[in-house]
């Protein structure tokens, strides 16, 4: 069945765009087709994220109906495919937000899953994304602000019909001052997908212009990221075979 996810929160900074590129990368690791939309026009990151910060053919490009849809599509060495938008401040002002929802059925036909980054927050140029949505995924910290502005949105889905599939929970540091994964569930009234840890690996990966899936395979946040995919599919997978063995532990810990 075809579909269209939108990664959304209520706030920047919470690790929205890591989510949309790992978790693409996640169900692509499990043999799914996968196309990640760079939905955020104002603040564009999925491009510097995966290699790809300026193309000739952008999402821009074709919102202004200078090409086709299936031009501005872009593939990473590790197989994952991307349309970025333009980091351009000039093209964003010759944008039209409302042909974004037009691309929804020209969306459908290029893949069997479709990942959306939306901008943050609740602006006009969120909504434009989340009206797109099959289904929206929130991402968002466990702290009091982020899950707020989270539960807005979640107000705002249900207001359009849209369902909501559930919250990642990132940046999980496991201490005594962030919210329980049952105290988030409990707010926002919906499914808690998986807790993403702090974790160094995760801005390795950025710096390498790449997901952690596919540069550090073994670690928490890539194994916390497939086990997510893992549940969407409704496939077996135990992210304890892939941790990393006792020594390797203990030589990561002396370096």
């Amino acid at each position: 069945m075809k579909k269209i996810i939108v990664i959304s929160s209520g706030k920047g900074g919470v690790g929205k765009t890591t989510t949309a590129v790992n978790l693409g990368a996640a169900m692509n690791h499990f043999g799914k087709d996968v196309v990640i939309v760079d939905g955020n026009l104002s603040t564009p990151n999925i491009g510097i994220h995966l290699n790809s910060p300026e193309v000739p053919i952008s999402l821009n490009d074709v919102l202004k109906k200078r090409a086709e849809l299936n031009e501005a599509i872009y593939q990473h060495h590790s197989g994952l495919k991307i349309i970025p938008s333009s980091l351009s401040i000039k093209e964003l002002k010759k944008t039209k937000l409302k042909r974004l929802k037009e691309l929804k059925k020209e969306l459908n036909k290029l893949s069997e899953h479709i990942i959306i980054d939306s901008a943050a927050g609740l602006g006009e140029e969120a909504i434009s994304a989340i009206e797109m949505a099959d289904e929206l995924i929130l991402v968002t910290n466990p702290e009091m602000p982020a899950i707020t502005d989270a539960l807005k949105t979640i107000k705002l889905a249900e207001q359009q019909k849209i369902p909501v599939t559930g919250v990642i929970v990132t940046r999980v540091r496991q201490d005594k001052i962030e919210l329980q994964p049952e105290t988030v569930k409990e707010m926002l009234e919906v499914p808690v997908m998986g807790m993403i840890p702090e974790d160094i690996t995760i801005k390795k990966a950025v710096n390498e212009k790449n997901s952690v899936i596919h540069t550090h395979p073994r670690s928490k946040p890539a194994r916390a990221y497939k086990e997510i995919a893992a549940r969407l599919f409704d496939i077996e997978y135990d992210s304890r075979k892939e941790r990393p063995s006792f020594l390797k532990r203990i030589f990561k810990k002396e370096k």
